[in-house]
């Protein structure tokens, strides 16, 4: 029964033994975080209740590998959380591609073509405050400033184009 050591009881026979703990860490997966699991280990070992322990070797391998047992739970565990993440917050189903299918990429290529139609009607200042607003997400104030208009002419053309393709987007729904 020893549990006495003069480097310091299982903390000294764990420091005497250094090389054969992380050969045992390695051999079982622990990879770049073997000196992270050995010093987690002597730290365990430190605060341990004193007692005697009838072969502190063993108990020392013993507890390292209830240590790496600990350490494959919770990364299956974040591993398990992550997939649940992904597959809760995507739209995607397992084995089908998030990419749109190439018919959907034709449509929507012929919608914006009709879309840009459909935007030719208005005047060329109206089409550009529409994409200054709503593709380039710019303010209001500030397409005024750049056109050297009004805040109520923005506000007019933007009327304009939402009306515009408020009309397309009720006749395309229709088809």
């Amino acid at each position: 029964m020893q549990d006495e050591h003069p480097n310091g009881g299982l903390q000294g026979v764990l420091l005497d033994n250094r090389d054969r703990v992380l050969r045992f860490l390695l051999a079982r997966g622990a990879g770049e975080d073997a000196e992270d699991l050995y010093h987690e280990l002597w730290l365990r070992m430190g605060s341990r209740p004193a007692g005697p322990i009838a072969a502190p070797l063993s108990y020392i391998f013993s507890a390292a590998n209830a240590l790496m047992v600990d350490r494959y739970r919770s990364v299956s565990q974040a591993r398990r959380r992550e997939r649940d993440w992904v597959e809760t917050t995507s739209d995607a189903r397992s084995g089908v591609s998030d990419q749109p299918s190439a018919d959907r990429v034709v449509m929507g290529q012929q919608h914006a073509r009709l879309v840009d139609e459909a935007l030719a009607g208005l005047s060329p200042r109206a089409v550009a405050i529409f994409r200054r607003a709503r593709i380039d997400e710019i303010p209001q104030a500030q397409i005024a400033r750049e056109f050297a208009v009004s805040i109520s002419t923005v506000e007019s053309d933007l009327r304009k184009a939402f009306r515009l393709l408020s009309g397309f987007k009720e006749r395309f729904d229709e088809e």
